[in-house]
């Protein structure tokens, strides 16, 4: 094992030392820029996304993970029996409640909510449908 990490960390340490002397060396104004597909970057790359991302982004990788489970179930069903049936079905009802919990929550809302949109319309045609009424 002694001579194993001997001849890595010599190897490593040749082809860093080989890469320094080969290496070029130029500083032009693009240089340090980040390579963009020949698009000039303007601003910043700092963007603040909504926290409505990441619990979406949460939530996927949770079902997505719940894929390979239920998957890898389904290959070894003949060996599991009914223990493994239920165990699975368990598994898919924890699943189910968790979405139910979610949704009540909001976690799934993706726009402005539409019950507050069709209010707002109403209001404004109601509005509108009575200064017609008082213009007559």
């Amino acid at each position: 094992m002694l001579v194993y990490t001997a001849i890595v960390l010599s190897l490593a340490g040749i082809i860093l030392t080989i890469s320094h002397f080969l290496g070029g060396r130029h500083h032009e104004r693009a240089t340090g820029e980040p390579y963009e597909g020949g698009i000039i970057s303007t601003g910043t790359a700092r963007l603040r996304f909504s926290s409505q991302f990441y619990l979406i982004a949460m939530l996927f990788v949770i079902f997505d993970v719940e894929t390979i489970f239920i998957v890898s179930w389904a290959i070894a069903f003949q060996e599991l029996g009914w223990y493994g049936y239920f165990g699975v079905l368990a598994f898919i009802v924890l699943l189910v409640v968790v979405l139910i919990y979610e949704w009540r929550n909001g976690a799934l809302d993706f726009g402005p909510d539409g019950k507050k949109i069709l209010q707002a319309y109403k209001k404004i045609t109601l509005k509108e449908t009575r200064h017609e009424v008082v213009a007559e």
